[in-house]
């Protein structure tokens, strides 16, 4: 896909400040640190639209980008091991249900795991939350430049049947880093779209 203009439109914590023109939206979940945010940099090839950091838990509010004026693109608040009080905790979960539940131009999440991390009691706790809400998803294995290639067809496999259920729209192994899975993750993505 050409990338010919992207827009961060604004940061919301709640249902009344989600941009409201009804374009096909993907959101983008995975667990604190998983690389969400460089995903979404290299998928629209910017260096400054989304903040990294380092350390988990920068991202507090769901972040809404629009693309081409065609898709917009929703980056989630990680889940898991951020150094974040139990009060806020309690929060972004609220956020993030509220958001997931009942977001009605939502096509599809964008699941991300890390190739090189176990499937844990969180990731599966999301999937199953995601098929009873009867959420589509497409599996992304993230990081693959950060193993070998037996060790990433291995990974891959173990993650594959962690993660496939009935509303998995496949799967796409991406590393940020050099782009690879970058073509397969946009085809998917302009497809959804368009239905």
């Amino acid at each position: 896909m050409k990338i010919v203009s992207t827009e961060f439109l604004v940061g919301a914590v709640s249902s009344k400040q989600y941009p409201k023109n009804p374009l096909p939206e993907f959101a983008f979940v995975g667990r604190s640190n998983v690389g969400k945010s460089s995903l979404i940099k290299s998928l629209l090839n910017r260096k400054k639209l989304v903040r990294i950091s380092s350390s988990p838990g920068k991202t507090r509010e769901i972040n809404f980008f629009k693309i081409n004026d065609a898709m917009m693109f929703a980056d989630l608040p990680g889940y898991g091991f951020a150094r974040v009080t139990p009060a806020l905790q309690k929060k972004w979960k609220i956020m993030i249900e509220e958001y997931l539940s009942k977001r009605e131009p939502l096509v599809a999440i964008v699941f991300i795991v890390d190739i090189r991390r176990n499937p844990t009691e969180l990731d599966l706790t999301l999937k199953e939350w995601l098929e009873e809400l009867d959420r589509d998803y497409i599996l992304l294995i993230t990081k693959a430049d950060k193993i070998s290639s037996s060790e990433r067809q291995k990974q891959t496999k173990k993650i594959k049947a962690a993660f496939t259920g009935k509303n998995a729209l496949g799967f796409t192994v991406y590393s940020s880093k050099n782009n690879t899975g970058r073509k397969e993750l946009w085809s998917q993505l302009e497809k959804l779209a368009r239905h």
